[in-house]
């Protein structure tokens, strides 16, 4: 299991990840140390502890924001593709209505036409 150094609030950490997780990891350290540094800058000194769990509450807030819009989106998708699939079924409706009228018109034209030539 590939093991690699990061660096949070300028303290250097080795974790373990699985192969070819490497890079993955160290961008989501980057972006807690980034997420760290603006709090720091916002909030000055608080305390390493409370900055640290404000930016980790942070991140939970937006992955729940975005759990959130990504379950409305599911929820949009599925009723387009259940509107998407009523039309289709009505299309193939409207297509046999229109086939059996044009069935209908061809066998009044042939008797019509048997009657003229005929009698």
């Amino acid at each position: 299991m590939p093991q690699i150094n990061v660096t949070i609030d300028g303290k250097n950490y080795r974790m373990a990840c699985g192969d070819g997780e490497e890079a993955h990891l160290s961008a989501l350290a980057a972006g807690l140390d980034a997420r760290i540094g603006e709090m720091r800058r916002a909030f000055g000194e608080i305390g390493d502890m409370r900055l640290h769990v404000m930016a980790a509450l942070t991140v939970s807030d937006e992955l729940a924001e975005l759990r959130r819009r990504m379950a409305a989106l599911e929820a949009e998708t599925a009723a387009l593709r259940r509107e998407a699939e009523g039309a289709v079924a009505g299309q193939a409706e409207r297509d046999a209505q229109i086939a059996r009228g044009v069935s209908r018109a061809a066998e009044r034209i042939e008797r019509l036409a048997q009657s003229l030539a005929g009698g």
